[in-house]
């Protein structure tokens, strides 16, 4: 029996219709991987082929070589020069296209996977992570600043290098605006923030954790989009992911290794998405009651989503907002889970 399943964050329901679905290991059929162009401008040596290289880290096992490197985006959805110039047309707005577009790229290795990394590797990749949003949040124009993965065409990445994307925007989109909304009401009546009320429930459910370490928790949503989708969450509360220190950039490299090198040998190395949500640029408004979160330090909390790309959406998903998950999420964790 087909079931309906309500996210409390994102508000939305979700039809959970396993009749639907191929069986669990049937998704295991890997994906075409991205076109590798005759020439990479990402990879070592090519240099000179790069825009300007705004940040360049040297690798802390071979110190003489480069281990990770941001770039603006050559062709970049939003534009950092110029004022916003905000205007009404009637009952329209609009304004101009600013904002950045950068690249990260997390490797000199053209084939190097972010599961298959060493853990010091992919540690400074989330540091420069955390380096990017924080410095782009200085910039009052941006209201939010989104960190993005695409693994594999089907996921939308255009080279198969492995790189990452921050884009600042000088709006708030309409997902993190939805979960802030969800925070502040669930604070404003229960004094509790919400994921951490999520954190402690699937603690005791325990049927959809996919992984765990000290710091984090990775666990398949009860009312997931997608099949085999996966959010870490911090065990410890935060609002904001540039405020992370060291020692738990670590932490998160280990889980999400551990998670992305489960969904690579279940589902052999299938196309997927990874997204970072923090708080929204406080710097960007004239004050925190402007715009409603006087108590975003307390109400929200940075997580990290995974989406595997292995269900297209189709008519109905577009033309409700309801999307259909051919796989349970507790069938889903317990398949990573032995993975």
């Amino acid at each position: 029996m087909p079931e309906l399943r309500h996210d409390p964050i994102l508000r939305q329901w979700v039809i959970i219709a396993e009749e639907r679905g191929r069986r669990t290991h049937d998704f295991g059929n890997g994906h075409e991987p991205t076109p590798t162009p005759t020439f990479c401008p990402f990879c070592e040596g090519n240099e000179t082929r790069l825009p300007n290289i705004i940040r360049e880290v040297k690798s802390k096992r071979e110190p003489n070589r480069w281990q990770v490197r941001a770039v603006p985006n050559k062709f970049p959805a939003l534009k950092i020069e110029g004022g916003l110039e905000r205007k009404g047309r009637g009952i329209y707005d609009r304004m101009n296209g600013i904002g950045a577009h950068e690249v990260i790229i997390e490797s000199p290795d053209h084939h190097q996977k972010m599961c298959d990394m060493h853990l010091d590797d992919l540690t400074q990749v989330f540091e420069v992570y955390r380096e990017r949003l924080a410095d782009l949040s200085k910039d009052t124009r941006f209201r939010y600043v989104q960190l993005i993965k695409n693994h594999g065409e089907a996921a939308g990445a255009s080279l198969s290098h492995p790189h990452s994307q921050v884009i600042a925007t000088p709006v708030l989109p309409a997902v993190i605006d939805t979960e802030l909304q969800s925070a502040r009401h669930h604070f404003r009546f229960k004094e509790r923030c919400i994921f951490c009320d999520i954190l402690e429930q699937e603690q005791h459910d325990a049927e959809r954790i996919v992984a765990q370490n000290g710091d984090f928790l990775a666990y398949c949503p009860y009312a997931s989009r997608s099949p085999f989708e996966v959010t870490i969450l911090p065990r410890t509360h935060s609002h904001d992911f540039a405020q992370s220190e060291g020692w738990l950039l670590r932490s998160l490299a280990e889980i999400v290794k551990d998670v992305l090198g489960r969904l690579d040998r279940v589902l052999n190395d299938p196309p997927f998405n990874l997204f970072l949500h923090t708080a929204p640029n406080l710097k960007s408004v004239r004050s925190l009651r402007v715009a409603g979160w006087e108590t975003l330090e307390y109400d929200f909390h940075w997580h990290v989503e995974i989406i595997p790309r292995l269900t297209k959406i189709a008519g109905f998903e577009w033309g409700t907002g309801l999307y259909i998950n051919p796989t349970k999420p507790e069938t889903a964790a317990e398949f990573l889970r032995s993975g």
